[in-house]
């Protein structure tokens, strides 16, 4: 529990990696887990570190060759002045990278081309579209097994296949889109009043178009391992790769100064949280909580559906939606739970952290892109926010979910 309130509070400023590493040593340093046990924990997280090195790759190759700045120009230029216009051009811009290339990805890719259109257009008051990038990148992610690294840690191997996922979840997904738009839009209205500048949108470089066609190709290649059933970490690993050389050997330089540039904290934080998952599973939590499960389906799965769906989403505020959503996962595999159970569980573990700032990996990846580019955002802001976001939407794509049975 300390470790999760290191990683939330983030005392003395020090980055969430610190807290949540810290709170895995201790577990070993203190014999509360052996260093074998610690090492498994960080072994099943593989998939996910390899996941989210592509994607950083891929953003800080497209940051580094100019594909954020012509997308920044090319976005003002279609919202010819219209701050409404812009709004809605980035929140479907939104949609499109969270669906095709997850959550994590519009957070590490789409906010600094937001932070871009916003001092391309000259815009007063950037954060309502920068609040896009945070708030549809959960909104969104349980559109396709793809869109949330957290989808694969609930269903492990008994993935559902498209042709289940998408009448599962489509009629959910729409809703929670909507509802966060409208929403949203509310709330910021009044600082969408300013008119925008008129830019020229420059050429795009040769290795910007370059940079493009991978996270293309990234999109590609996500969607069709998705389709097989393969894990998802080493084709997108592969795939920023491929990116990052491709892109150095067409501007003839060196690929570190891209890699240096990358936010690699993130690799120890979701280590750090693996660890003190397996912690959890080790005391018989996880064991408990599949029992509960068990029970309750017995007595009212469609109560028991929509309980542990809005349970689960306030609790991954607590300690994170990806911890959350191993636990989730491990219970609800081990109770071998009705379809409608896990699905709610999973738009809980998806939709839930749009309250807080530390409710989603995508949400800190956020934040750290906003420290990039040099903007606050406090957390008791996001929360104010996120009370009137969060709750409605998550009860309207449940009972969207369990009306189709």
């Amino acid at each position: 529990m300390l470790a999760t309130a290191g990683v939330i509070v983030r005392p003395f400023r020090l980055p969430e990696a610190v807290w949540a590493a810290a709170g895995a040593l201790a577990l070993v340093c203190l014999g509360l887990m052996p260093l074998a046990d610690a090492l498994r924990g960080i072994g099943k997280g593989l998939d996910v570190y390899l996941f989210l090195t592509g994607m950083m790759l891929l953003a800080e190759v497209a940051r580094e060759t100019g594909l954020f700045d012509w997308l920044a120009s090319l976005a003002a230029s279609h919202a010819r002045g219209s701050p409404d216009r812009l709004f809605r051009l980035i929140y479907a811009v939104g949609i499109v990278v969270t669906v095709f290339l997850s959550n994590d990805a519009t957070a590490v890719v789409l906010t600094p081309a937001v932070a871009a259109v916003t001092r391309a257009c000259k815009v007063a008051q950037p954060l309502p579209y920068l609040l896009i990038c945070a708030l549809i990148a959960n909104a969104a992610s349980f559109v396709l097994p793809i869109s949330n690294p957290a989808n694969l840690v609930i269903y492990g191997s008994q993935m559902p296949p498209l042709v289940q996922w998408v009448p599962r979840f489509g009629l959910p997904s729409l809703v929670a889109i909507a509802v966060t738009y409208g929403i949203l839009k509310w709330t910021q209205r009044k600082a969408l009043t300013d008119s925008l500048a008129e830019v020229p949108v420059p050429r795009l470089s040769f290795a910007g178009r370059a940079a493009g066609w991978g996270i293309v190709l990234a999109a590609l290649v996500l969607t069709g391992a998705s389709a097989l059933g393969w894990q998802l970490g080493l084709p997108t690993c592969v795939a920023g790769v491929l990116t990052l050389v491709g892109v150095a050997v067409i501007k003839r330089s060196s690929p570190w100064p891209f890699v240096r540039e990358i936010s690699w904290g993130v690799i120890p934080l979701v280590a750090g949280l693996f660890v003190l998952v397996e912690g959890l599973d080790r005391s018989g939590v996880i064991h408990t909580l599949s029992e509960s499960l068990r029970a309750g389906v017995q007595n009212s799965p469609t109560l028991t559906a929509a309980s542990s769906g809005l349970l689960v989403g306030f609790i991954s505020n607590l300690v994170n939606n990806l911890p959350a959503g191993l636990i989730a996962g491990t219970a609800v595999q081990a109770a071998h739970v009705p379809a409608n159970v896990a699905s709610a569980i999973l738009i809980g573990v998806d939709l839930g952290p749009n309250l807080s700032v530390t409710g989603s990996l995508a949400t800190i990846l956020w934040l750290t892109a906003l420290r990039r580019e040099s903007v606050q955002v406090k957390g008791l802001d996001f929360l104010k926010l996120g009370l009137l976001v969060m709750p409605p939407t998550l009860l309207l794509s449940l009972g969207a979910l369990l009306l189709l049975g």
